[in-house]
């Protein structure tokens, strides 16, 4: 073989370049012939759009993906040059969505259709996640605020000359405002946590004596829904806890036990310990909570009865620090209910003798 013959030999082809070109990608690429079957790929594609492990250079498009305005696009690149982009969601691997960017491109003198899919599942997740930020916090500020200016308004009228109602009306401005003042309170305590913000300062904590502060701080409210609290934890019993941190999470926690039990019922608090963890329990004898509502009950403004719970008042935003800061603590919360017998939220730590 001569020189010339040789290095022609060494001189990649077109596709052996993009071949090497798609393998630095790190989003999804596909390369399709004019027959609609796939020519080349690169890893992160075939991983995506691959199934039980089958190679998909040299299937057809129609195989691999099925969605018409896909390939349309790849199509349109092969037949007329042209450049388009497709929206696409694949709920066959996971409800991934992808924004495609489909145009042509010849390899060694033929023309090929290449597509570009960038992902954008998680940011779609995220926009999801603040449109409905934006709509509950509006939603529950507006509330509190309607009422405080009507309110005010029947003040302005002459009701601040009416001896027998006047003191009322101010009483409801004071709740809402509190009300909003909470929700407020909340949302930065939130925004805190999860932008990395806040620390735990561990330290050794009896935890029978901060259930007891909790327990004597919420009293009033059992009082008035005849709510028998219970604190079962054994007296002897040390933890290694942020004091202030804990005694909010128990706040969190005791406090929506109360408010969604029934009348006359019992909140218990108890402790035990098994594995290298602490696990500390605050059960209720409510009327429990669907199976449906369990995945979604520590989201912020979550709620699986929004009448009911804007009846007896609360943020939205408990469940949600309470689950923020058991991580912040290197532990978890998780919730175990069963309908009509009452709902179990338990705070799992790492134990001091661990």
């Amino acid at each position: 073989m001569n020189a010339a013959a040789i290095e022609l030999a060494e001189t990649p082809t077109s596709v052996q370049i993009l071949q090497k070109i798609l393998d630095t990608a790190r989003e999804c690429v596909l390369v399709v012939d004019a027959n609609m079957r796939i020519a080349n790929c690169n890893v992160p594609a075939a991983v995506a759009f691959g199934r039980d492990g089958l190679e998909i250079e040299g299937m057809r498009l129609s195989e691999v993906i099925r969605d018409l305005d896909l390939h349309e696009a790849f199509r349109t690149a092969v037949t007329t040059h042209a450049a388009s982009d497709v929206r696409l969601e694949l709920t066959r691997v996971g409800n991934r969505r992808f924004d495609v960017h489909v145009a042509p491109i010849e390899l060694d003198g033929v023309t090929h259709s290449i597509g570009f899919f960038y992902e954008t599942t998680q940011i779609d997740r995220l926009e999801s996640i603040r449109q409905e930020f934006l709509s509950n916090i509006s939603h529950e500020l507006r509330t509190p605020l309607t009422s405080i200016l009507a309110f005010v308004e029947t003040l302005e009228d002459g009701g601040i000359d009416d001896k027998e109602n006047n003191l009322r009306f101010l009483e409801v401005i004071r709740r809402n405002a509190e009300r909003m003042h909470s929700l407020i309170a909340d949302i930065l305590e939130l925004s805190l946590i999860e932008s990395g913000n806040v620390s735990v300062e561990m330290r050794e904590v009896r935890l029978a004596v901060a259930v007891q502060d909790v327990v004597a701080a919420l009293s009033a409210k059992t009082a008035t829904r005849n709510i028998t609290l219970k604190n079962e934890v054994p007296d002897g019993v040390v933890i290694s806890a942020d004091i202030v941190r804990l005694e909010q999470m128990l706040t969190n926690l005791i406090d929506n036990a109360i408010k969604f039990n029934r009348e006359g019922g019992t909140v218990t608090v108890s402790f035990d310990q098994a594995d290298g963890k602490d696990t500390i329990r605050v059960a209720d004898t409510g009327e429990g909570i669907l199976p449906e509502h369990i995945d979604r009950i520590f989201e912020r403004f979550y709620r699986t009865d929004r009448a009911r719970s804007r009846e007896i008042g609360g943020t939205g935003l408990g469940l949600a620090i309470v689950k923020h800061l058991a991580k912040l603590h290197g532990g978890e919360v998780s919730v175990n209910s069963i309908l009509g017998q009452g709902t179990t939220f338990s705070i799992v730590l790492p134990s001091l003798a661990a």
